[in-house]
């Protein structure tokens, strides 16, 4: 029952950061789904608490406390009845590997570290890819420059009033019903 206490810790820090407020009527989807979280994570709170009473229970065990660990495992498969009921409420996908590395007893946070660095690793190779198009375009224009200046300069033009109808199109489309227009954030 010891590796169990860092894991409530954990829960406890879930359940404290998912900021859940409860609303008064008109509550949206996602404030519904929220708050079915937090109940869910309040009942593992429970859970994880009456646990480690029956563990103190079983280690300590005699006669007399027979009754008391009744009692306390009623509590619990009340409380895991709950639990289930509570989760059928939520809608939350966890990857088979997340799951596997905690049956392993190793911390989840390894797999979204794994992830983004594959992330990571594949945005570097697309970015690779994409300067050498880059690259290989511009080497191709000066060639074609070179070799067909007219053609390339009609090629330029095109392709300039081409770029300025796209973003004229981009903003008409990027207008709000109040008539501002959404603004991109340049990086």
């Amino acid at each position: 029952m010891d590796g169990a206490a860092p894991n409530t810790s954990a829960v406890a820090a879930a359940a404290a950061g998912n900021g859940v407020q409860a609303g008064a009527g008109g509550e949206r989807p996602e404030d519904a789904s929220k708050q079915n979280l937090a109940q869910v994570t309040a009942s593992i709170q429970k859970t994880l608490g009456l646990l480690h009473q029956l563990n103190l229970n079983v280690s300590s065990f005699s006669s007399a406390s027979q009754l008391p660990l009744l009692q306390r495992l009623n509590a619990l498969v009340a409380e895991l009845d709950t639990m289930q009921k509570l989760a059928e409420g939520c809608n939350i996908q966890v990857p088979m590997e997340v799951v596997n590395l905690i049956d392993d007893g190793k911390n989840p946070d390894e797999f979204t570290r794994d992830v983004l660095n594959s992330c990571i690793a594949k945005n570097q190779v697309t970015k690779g890819k994409t300067d050498a198009f880059k690259s290989l375009r511009k080497h191709l224009l000066e060639e074609l420059e070179q070799a067909f200046p007219d053609d390339v300069e009609a090629y330029r033009e095109i392709r300039a009033t081409s770029a300025a109808e796209s973003k004229r199109l981009a903003q008409s489309q990027s207008a709000l019903p109040n008539g501002d227009v959404k603004v991109k954030a340049e990086h």
